[in-house]
């Protein structure tokens, strides 16, 4: 019985091969509809296969997008709205400590660098005003130390004398007048006073002091470095008080300038316009920006982007700058979603409008919807 169902089995797939070798036979497939495919590449470099759905570019250049396709790219829109808002304006910056709340340690003459009480201080280590940060022991020449050990010799012998004078005149107290003996204690202790300054200046180390409480951010002593005087030792800044300088170039764009913002890698800063310089600077006026309530981590020197908000206004829709792509002719343009399936690329006049927003001021009417996220995916749907 099981090797008749085998044998029926054999015969009835053998019928089916048969039937299908004649069905492709004679006929020409060669113009047949072959199914799209659409390699996207992410972001992340991986390959999204949309083998199984056709996602592909229409003849005049709009892109038909399943709505699979959309959830697999991660495709968001919004809903624009024409209104107006504050015209902005773009400057180059870099991150400067407030003069206020920043200092350095110079060495005040030549001298050589001894450790401080708990050695020398390190980057990043929080020190306080006036806490000793190292020593600096006065170095000299030879000529002026013998110099000074000479002066130092003669006054020890002037200071004899005048001991000696003082205690002769208290034996004879009664005998020599009280002015006599006055006059005598008083050049004793003006010798003792000289000398006493001369030893110190010989001897005794200058404390080199903190002149503000922060972070070390610079360091460039080591124990036993002969320094000259008006050398940068130590730099020591407050992380929590710092400020963006900026160059304009039109002094025009100064007037109503309002809150601004600083884009830097991985987030932003929130500034608040302090003023502009009166004295040109690489033929720029520059301007002052101090940075409030931001917790992102910058150092000092470090290039931002600085977009001020002035007090004109603009008509424009506001969208993520990640809505802003640049097309074929490296011109601004966004993608607009016409049809459920269907977006169309759209070039568009942009500018800046803070860290994270841009405002379309042409290219867009009210009630449009626009990706903002995923439009720079839909570029390389093929």
């Amino acid at each position: 019985m099981k090797k008749t169902l085998s044998l029926g089995t054999v015969a009835l797939a053998a019928l089916g091969l048969c039937a299908q070798v004649q069905a492709h036979g004679d006929e020409d497939h060669s113009n047949d509809k072959k199914p799209v495919t659409a390699n996207v590449q992410a972001a992340t470099g991986a390959l999204v296969n949309a083998e199984l759905v056709a996602a592909q570019r229409l003849a005049d250049g709009s892109l038909l997008v399943p709505k699979s396709v959309q959830h697999q790219l991660g495709l968001r829109t919004v809903q624009v709205a024409l209104l107006e808002t504050a015209a902005t304006v773009e400057f180059s910056g870099k991150v400067v400590a407030d003069a206020n709340a920043s200092g350095v340690v110079q060495a005040s003459q030549a001298g050589r660098i001894e450790p401080g009480p708990k050695g020398l201080p390190t980057l990043g280590q929080k020190v306080t005003k006036g806490q000793t940060l190292a020593y600096l022991r006065p170095q000299v020449s030879s000529l002026e130390r013998s110099a000074n050990l000479a002066q130092l010799a003669k006054l020890d012998a002037q200071l004899n004398i005048a001991q000696r004078k003082v205690q002769r005149y208290e034996q004879l107290q009664g005998s020599v007048p009280q002015a006599g003996i006055d006059a005598a204690r008083i050049e004793w202790e003006s010798l003792k006073q000289r000398r006493q300054a001369l030893a110190g200046g010989l001897l005794v180390s200058e404390g080199l002091l903190a002149p503000v409480t922060g972070v070390v951010s610079s360091v460039r002593a080591v124990i036993g470095q002969v320094v000259d005087a008006k050398d940068v030792l130590f730099e020591i800044v407050d992380p929590s008080r710092l400020a963006v300088e900026a160059l304009a170039y039109d002094a025009t764009v100064l007037n109503g300038l309002a809150s601004a913002n600083a884009v830097i890698p991985g987030g932003s800063l929130t500034l608040q316009y302090v003023g502009a310089g009166q004295q040109l600077r690489e033929q720029a006026i520059p301007l002052l920006f101090r940075i409030t309530g931001s917790q992102t981590p910058v150092a000092v020197g470090q290039p931002v982007k600085v977009i001020a908000q002035t007090a004109q206004r603009v008509k424009g829709a506001s969208i993520a700058i990640a809505a802003v792509v640049k097309g074929s002719t490296n011109q601004a343009s966004v993608w607009v979603h016409t049809a459920p399936e269907r977006f169309v690329l759209r070039k568009v006049s942009a500018h800046a409008l803070s860290a994270g927003q841009m405002v379309v001021t042409s290219g867009l009417a009210s009630g449009e919807r626009v990706v903002v996220e995923g439009a720079g995916l839909l570029a390389q749907v093929k």
